[in-house]
């Protein structure tokens, strides 16, 4: 499962905030926090799983789960680095357009003298 497609559904990224903010919880605890049925939040933790955003453990009759934090950190990193691109990108588009703005200046003060 893509990361991508994953993240694409706000109650996925609700359920990834909320095992942020503790650590771990019960696939129990997770269903009290939405207002669709538990099947629904299941198939939402199943993707999760399936794109190794979290991790599932059983422990008695209970599923817990948590961040998987290897997944998150080449999801942060691959971020990182697209971020950069960017960044590098904006600033020769800015160095292009400073250049142009300097010519286009230089030739109105031209313009002006005639």
């Amino acid at each position: 499962m893509d990361t991508f497609v994953a993240l694409a559904d706000p109650t996925r990224r609700t359920i990834l905030e909320l095992l942020a903010s503790n650590g771990e919880l019960t696939a129990t605890a997770i269903y009290e926090h939405f207002s669709v049925s538990p099947q629904a939040i299941s198939q939402h933790l199943k993707v999760l799983r399936e794109a190794k955003l979290v991790e599932m453990e059983k422990r008695a009759q209970k599923h817990v789960y948590r961040l998987n934090p290897q997944t998150l950190s080449q999801f942060e990193e691959w971020v990182q680095r697209t971020r950069q691109r960017w960044s590098e990108r904006f600033e020769a588009l800015d160095e292009v357009l400073e250049k142009e703005k300097a010519k286009e200046a230089q030739r109105r003060r031209g313009e002006a003298t005639q």
